[in-house]
């Protein structure tokens, strides 16, 4: 029997590698082995000492080891037994001792001592925002084994997320402590010192003979340099993004004819401390240009008509990406050989241009086409609408089974969905899914609701009533047929894109006004017939310090409307009639304030009515509501009385209001980027208000009002038109009543609009976008005085978050480049609730 002994095995010098190393100590050994002449064995039994949290039977399968396998002692068998317990990265030190030796068999035990595993980490030198996408980025679970590669990898994914951002000299040093609460765990202290954010000084490109250095400059998107006047460039320098900077500069080059165009090689280096030079090396190639156009396979359209969509001359640049555009699609709009034959059934249609020569700077091109059968639309089916009804959406579409298959209804139908304004615009998906054999093709819509109600809960000064507080709530996706069962209520009854609205405003006595509307778009549920219905009152006193009664003007009013979508010229018209009635009732000192309802000057009331009709031709193109990327909105409007002067010369001009208001609103909006973030918004608006008699002045009723933000908060005369002007002051560009000096509004005015607005969030729960603006408009007393180039202007800055529970929320900052009578020219800020129309 050998006694039982602690002997460490001195590995060949094979087995002493980095990964695997052994500490010495054949201190106490007496079992006799001879180092010079190693011996075969067999092992007789394996132990693993010192694991505390690692399953021994798990850790001796890593080694590979079996009992009753041979091994040569000493020898490379234990060497590779080391490194693939080092390999899994969770061994701290390992010594391999032998227990005991029995004949022919040897007994081991691996003493190893295990890694710690993480408890948590902090950051140090890194801002609060920051930390949480760190977070992510580093991706650390808790009780991992915190190993060398382990915070390697952690200190690459932090230097990596700061040379994103600019900071191309950060330096990060990873230290782990020992946790004092738990064992064996540490804590990972991750110090970052992200120095100074390195700009880009200059941009230098060697070798481009046919394109100069700015044009190529401008297709770099994020690689800019640091100029002075590019106050909102951003110049930092992201290795990702460059590498698709160099892609589209050769993506220019190709669409300039230039196809053989490549970077040789780029070079990125210091200027200074914080500042970097960037050089691209080009060998632009020869120019081509197309010569030879043939199309094969084409039955249905003959060549010139393909030839004439398609756009492309003899001797025009060659370019795969405009060739591609005219035949797949094109982004700017009209027809292209695909939609050519797509949007007559044509789903299963496939064109492949081939150049099938190249002689000198000239390619000829083949078109080979399939054509395929006509497809016709089989199943259509909307799925994420887990509160909107499936109807709702499915009658909005331009997709209908049984018809033939549309790429423009298709796209017009995603148009559609995002208009309602109950999902994500970022989020509808369309999948067509044919079925070549059947000759079909079963289009599946998704979407992700959104919320879309909207309670309001504000103030804002109404100039002598004081602050005026508002509450409201807007359901807009109401369901009237739900809300008798309580059942359906979620929380509310909802899903039948119904609109209840109620809003009240009031300031204690002084002013008070209540409003309730219901509007239903489908009439009858079949066409696409809106119907709405609204009653509002409002109350206005003129109190004094002792709280009397000075006189009051009390307005009752009731509206109801019906409109429908028009087929003609197309889809995107509609039109409305609505028809409405006011009545103004006043006392006291307002009597004599309005001058109407009453031509005697000792009565203590008089009321006046108002009946009118309003007819609205409209046309909207716009991709989405909340944020329009491309797309216009037209509206002309007729808000007109009987013509009681025409109809009788006995009338009572004080009991009833006569007018004729014109109103016409264009809006238009063109991308400017390539991603639809940057948006160019041009808008230009114009009214007129008029009686039927020249011998019959304008009443106060109806009038505009120019200035501010357009809100009018504290106005209590239904009808008035409250239209913005940034940089001045509210309601500031009016006429004054020379006899009274009242702001009497205006009887005809004209505006005008620019404003670029990009897109900072998308996110539907808050979508926010910055705009810059510059406008002008100008209000007018008289049509003698009218004249549409006279104007004020003003420009500025804002910016613009909508939350789906109080809807869009605003404010700008402007400045006035003329000065209006009566008004200082001075910057003004503007807060506003909601759209502004004009």
């Amino acid at each position: 029997m050998i006694k039982k002994v602690m002997l460490l095995l001195i590995l060949t010098a094979t087995v002493l590698t980095a990964e695997a190393q052994v500490n010495l100590n054949p201190s106490g050994t007496n079992t006799p082995l001879d180092y010079a002449n190693p011996k075969r064995y067999q092992i007789g039994g394996i132990t693993v000492s010192g694991a505390k949290y690692l399953d021994p039977n798990t850790l001796i399968s890593i080694t590979g080891l079996k009992i009753g396998d041979p091994i040569t002692v000493p020898g490379e068998d234990l060497g590779k037994a080391l490194n693939r317990l080092w390999d899994q990265g969770i061994i701290g030190d390992v010594e391999v001792y032998v227990t005991k030796i029995e004949g022919e068999k040897i007994y081991l035990d691996f003493f190893l001592t295990e890694r710690p595993r993480l408890s948590r980490f902090v950051f140090n030198g890194v801002k609060k925002g920051q930390e949480d996408e760190l977070t992510k980025k580093i991706d650390l679970i808790r009780g991992r084994v915190v190993t060398d590669a382990l915070m390697n990898t952690t200190k690459n994914a932090v230097q990596k997320y700061y040379l994103e951002k600019g900071f191309m000299n950060a330096k990060v040093n990873i230290i782990p402590r020992p946790d004092s609460v738990l064992a064996n765990s540490v804590v990972l202290n991750i110090n970052v010192d992200r120095g100074d954010k390195v700009k880009i000084d200059d941009i230098t490109f060697i070798g481009n003979e046919a394109i100069p250095d700015k044009k190529l400059r401008s297709k770099m998107k994020n690689t800019k340099e640091k100029k002075f006047y590019k106050v909102l460039t951003a110049s930092k320098f992201q290795p990702s993004k460059f590498e698709d900077d160099k892609k589209a500069v050769i993506d220019y080059y190709n669409s300039q004819g230039y196809r053989d165009a490549e970077i040789i090689s780029d070079s990125v280096y210091n200027t200074s401390e914080d500042r970097l030079g960037v050089q691209l090396r080009i060998n632009e190639g020869q120019k081509y240009y197309f010569r030879n156009i043939t199309w094969r396979g084409n039955y249905v359209y003959d060549g010139k008509q393909l030839a004439s969509v398609l756009g492309i001359e003899r001797g025009d640049a060659y370019s795969k990406e405009r060739l591609e555009k005219r035949l797949q699609y094109d982004p700017a709009g009209g027809v292209d050989i695909s939609s050519l034959y797509m949007d007559d059934g044509y789903l299963f249609f496939r064109v492949d241009p081939v150049e099938v020569a190249v002689e000198g700077d000239s390619i000829d091109i083949e078109m080979r086409i399939y054509e395929g059968a006509q497809a016709r639309i089989k199943d259509v089916t909307i799925s994420g609408n887990s509160k909107t009804s499936d109807h709702v959406v499915l009658r909005e579409l331009y997709t209908v089974p049984g018809q033939k298959f549309s790429r423009t209804n298709l796209i017009n139908s995603q148009r559609e969905i995002a208009g309602l304004g109950y999902f994500d615009p970022e989020q509808i998906g369309m999948n067509p899914i044919p079925n070549e054999a059947e000759g079909t093709v079963d289009i599946k819509y998704s979407v992700v609701e959104k919320p879309n109600d909207q309670i309001t809960l504000s103030g804002g000064w109404g100039g002598p009533y004081g602050l005026v507080g508002t509450v409201g709530l807007v359901l807009n996706n109401f369901s009237a047929r739900k809300a008798t069962d309580f059942r359906n209520w979620r929380p509310i009854p909802s899903g039948d894109g119904q609109r209840l609205a109620l809003n009240i405003q009031a300031n204690g006595l002084r002013y008070q006004s209540y409003s309730l509307s219901f509007t239903e778009p489908w009439l009858g549920g079949r066409r696409r017939n809106s119907f709405s219905v609204g009653v509002n009152k409002t109350i206005s006193r003129s109190i004094t310090g002792d709280n009397r009664e000075q006189g009051a003007i009390v307005i009752n009013g009731a509206s109801i409307s019906l409109g429908r979508r028009l087929r003609k010229p197309d889809n995107n018209f509609s039109l409305s009639h609505s028809l409405s009635y006011n009545q103004y009732i006043t006392s006291g000192d307002f009597i004599n304030y309005y001058q109407f309802g009453s031509s005697d000057p000792n009565a203590t009331q008089a009321s006046a009515n108002s009946i009118s009709f309003i007819n609205t031709l409209s046309r909207s193109s716009l991709d989405q509501l909340t944020f329009p990327r491309r797309g216009s909105s037209l509206s002309l409007s007729l808000n007109v009385t009987p013509p009681y002067s025409r109809l009788s010369e006995n009338f009572d001009k004080n009991k009833w209001i006569e007018f004729h208001k014109w109103m016409f609103d264009a809006s238009w909006f063109t991308p400017l980027s390539a991603g639809g973030k940057f948006v160019l918004n041009t808008r230009a608006h114009f009214g007129f208000l008029n009686t039927f008699s020249d011998k019959r002045d304008v009443g106060p009723f109806e009038r505009f009002k120019l200035g501010g933000s357009g809100m009018g908060v504290g106005n209590f005369i239904v009808g008035t038109e409250f239209v913005g002007l940034r940089g001045y002051e509210d309601q500031s560009v009016s006429p004054v009543d020379p006899k009274t000096g009242q702001n009497t509004g205006g009887i005809a005015f004209t505006k005008y609009v620019a404003e670029a607005r990009f897109l900072v969030s998308p996110n539907p729960a808050a979508t926010v976008f910055v705009l810059g603006f510059a406008e002008a408009g100008n209000n007018f007393a008289s049509y003698r005085n009218y004249n549409p180039f006279k104007l004020y202007r003003s420009a500025g800055v804002g910016a613009r978050i909508f939350m789906s529970a109080f809807g869009l929320l605003g404010f700008d900052y402007g400045i006035p480049f003329d000065t209006y009578p009566g008004s200082e020219k001075k910057g003004q800020f503007h807060f506003m609730i909601g759209q502004q129309i004009r």
